[in-house]
Order: C-alpha cells, then structure tokens, then sequence
C-alpha cells in the first residue's frame, strides 16, 4: 500500500451512532481513480478495506485494511487514530462527511506531515 492510499484509507471512518444523510458507512470511490475501498464495523473498532485497485497502481492490493478508533465530533465529523498493521504506523485522522462526499486528511509525526484526500460514495 503506497502512502497515498496509506493516508487516504486511514483517513476513512465510521460512526458508530445512528445513520444519518452523512453517514460514512458503505463503499467509497477514491478521487483520484486509484481505488475504492468498503468501511464497516470490524469487532470494537472500524475498518477501511480495499475492494479494488487500479491496476499498475504500485504498493496498493484488494484486501489490505485500515483499523480506525474514532468518534464522532458532530453531524458529519469524525475525529481519532487509525492504525495501519501493513506498516505498523498510527495515524491522526479527520473526517468529514456531507452526503456522497467525504473529505478525510491524516497525519503522522505529530501533525507535522498531513495528506487530505476526496472521497464519492459508490452507489449500487
């Protein structure tokens, strides 16, 4: 997993409150392209995994999961660390869900390197 969708997934989250019009459950459409990955509950916690990777698309493969501790801040708004057992690194990370668009951006080294990325809601 390169450090584009490293960032990007853990910066996908769910609440774990009632659903809402910015609910962050289902199935999501990376905005580069690149990958979608499906957020759901996973035990305690919230995973972000990858459903498909466009092919080429280097470091990145179907199955690779993000697990996420957050909590929800306000209608749309997520906040708390996701952990990325591939690398063994903890991220910050901030969500933010309006609709079928998510904006979501992470950071590590203490806020010091951070990556926002855009997010469509895939509908069936």
């Amino acid at each position: 997993m390169n450090s584009g969708l490293k960032y990007a997934i853990c910066m996908v989250a769910l609440s774990a409150g009632a659903a809402s019009a910015n609910d962050i459950n289902g199935e999501w459409a990376r905005g580069d392209g690149n990958a979608r990955v499906s957020v759901s509950a996973c035990g305690s916690d919230i995973c972000a995994t990858n459903t498909w990777i466009k092919p080429g698309t280097p470091k990145e493969k179907a199955g690779d999961k993000l697990v996420m501790s957050i909590k929800r801040t306000a209608d749309g708004e997520y906040s708390g660390t996701a952990f990325d057992p591939q690398r063994d690194l903890t991220y910050k990370l901030t969500v933010s869900v309006k609709g079928d668009s998510m904006t979501t951006k992470g950071c590590v080294l203490a806020g010091i390197l951070c990556k926002g990325v855009n997010w469509s809601r895939i509908k069936s």
